[in-house]
């Protein structure tokens, strides 16, 4: 049996028997019954060999009768067998033989790794045990790759991530993620041990390419550091809801990380000069730039506004970037935007969006792609999907809940985008009957036009 065919019965007979045996009891069958099967397999005719793996999926016409001795299984494929356990699973497993103790410790298990930080007195996740966590700094810091850090509402889960961080010291760090599961944690901490736990990881990594620190104190500086010691290799930074980065502070990672592909910010940092860095001749082609559009100050009604002509530089360079902006505003705050072409292709309102507003996003947005609308009111928005449908030629998914649509204009918008819409997301208490359909007779309609079955979605009820 070749190695892929071994492994999948490996695999298999591996699982069946973690389901029904502990460890324990699988030793003493490795090293006591496994002889006495195969002594009763051999001496008794009338005995049908045990089929215990199989790769049926590999080759059809073979089926393939394997004894396994775990214990000498070949280091490679023990490794892709713990590969596909949890953590706990594969420390128990450890434990079964010298073999694959060795196996626990090899560098490739090590590779990956997220940290969950959570306290039990006010979280129901489990936390990544104290004991592991040292384990993996004495022993395993240097292989770690692609690190994550997940941590509950709490300020002592956010400074024991940094503790963590700052320990970091012998790593070559790919891609780092700072995950607040609830509160941002992070904010709450010490913004000056937040900031020297980071530059540690900035300074030594040298070969970091995605860095997720969205709700976080990072500051200016630090991001010079970053950049100092990581221009050559970041691809990716997600920084939304960093209130200690200016304008300045990101416009620096763009002029220097000119690999930079994928980059999450809130408007504030967006300026005409960072578009123009994203659109140099040196930089590469940009292909995901995330917006969120909230609120500076309570009450706060003005913003800037970006100049069409930065757009349409960003657009020549990289013609196939996704512009996606989130907005959460109040309906007051919108009069800046959309007042020219805007090169959006994604939007998000997370609170009600006026019914002119919409009607701009018609006239201006000709890239748009996906539009969802949580709350609009009660004029119907008729006149501003038709205009959508007719004017944004690329557009394939639609979301709407507590607005208003009637049922005409609403199959009407169906078939001027037709097949192309990939996603229709629409509350039943959005669609209003009129003369012409009812709520039993729209989604007949609607499902001709999209060539397939469609149904309005009902908020369940228990």
């Amino acid at each position: 049996m070749d190695v892929g065919k071994y492994l999948v019965a490996a695999v298999t007979s591996f699982h069946s028997f973690s389901v029904n045996c502990n460890l324990e009891s699988f030793v003493r069958m490795k090293r006591n019954s496994l002889p006495a099967v195969n002594k009763i397999v051999q001496s008794s005719p009338a005995v049908k060999q045990p089929k215990l793996g199989f790769c049926s999926s590999l080759n059809q016409t073979h089926i393939y009768t394997v004894l396994l001795d775990w214990g000498s299984l070949p280091h490679h494929v023990v490794l892709r067998i713990f590969q596909y356990l949890p953590l706990i699973d594969r420390a128990r497993a450890s434990s079964v033989c010298r073999r694959w103790n060795e196996v626990f410790h090899i560098p490739d298990l090590w590779r990956r790794f997220e940290f969950e930080l959570n306290q039990s007195a006010t979280s129901y996740f489990k936390s990544t045990h104290p004991d592991l966590i040292q384990q993996i700094i004495k022993k395993h810091a240097a292989h770690l790759q692609y690190v994550s850090f997940r941590v509950d509402s709490s300020t002592e889960s956010a400074e024991a991530a940094c503790d963590i961080l700052s320990q970091l010291v012998n790593c070559s760090i790919q891609t780092l993620g700072l995950i607040s599961t609830a509160k941002p944690s992070f904010m709450n901490m010490s913004k000056s041990h937040f900031v020297s736990a980071l530059t540690v990881v900035f300074i030594n990594s040298k070969s970091l390419s995605s860095i997720k620190i969205e709700d976080t104190p990072v500051d200016d500086p630090s991001l010079k550091i970053l950049v100092a010691n990581n221009s050559d290799t970041l691809r990716l930074l997600k920084m939304s809801s960093c209130p200690h980065v200016s304008s300045d502070g990101i416009l620096c990672v763009a002029d220097h990380c000119q690999g930079l592909r994928e980059l999450a910010l809130n408007y504030y940092m967006l300026s005409d000069e960072l578009l123009l860095a994203l659109s140099s001749e040196t930089h590469v082609n940009l292909e995901h730039l995330r917006i969120d559009v909230v609120s500076e100050n309570p009450g706060q009604i003005e913003f800037h506004s970006i100049k069409k002509q930065s757009w349409d530089a960003l657009i020549k360079h990289s013609p196939g970037v996704n512009v996606v902006m989130y907005f959460f505003l109040y309906e007051e705050e919108f009069e800046t935007f959309f007042q020219e072409k805007n090169p959006v292709t994604h939007l998000y309102f997370g609170r009600s969006v006026s019914k002119a507003i919409l009607g701009r996003i018609g006239l201006n947005c000709p890239r748009l792609i996906e539009l969802v609308v949580c709350a609009n009111g009660l004029q119907t928005l008729d006149d501003e999907l038709i205009c959508i449908a007719k004017h944004c030629k690329n557009f394939t998914a639609l979301g709407l809940s507590e607005c208003e649509v009637s049922c005409s204009a609403f199959v009407e918008f169906v078939r001027l985008c037709g097949t192309r819409l990939t996603q229709l997301s629409i509350m039943e208490e959005v669609l209003i009957p009129d003369d012409n359909y009812s709520l039993d007779e729209i989604h007949t309609e609607v499902s001709k036009y999209l060539g397939r079955i469609w149904f309005p979605d009902v908020m369940p009820i228990w």
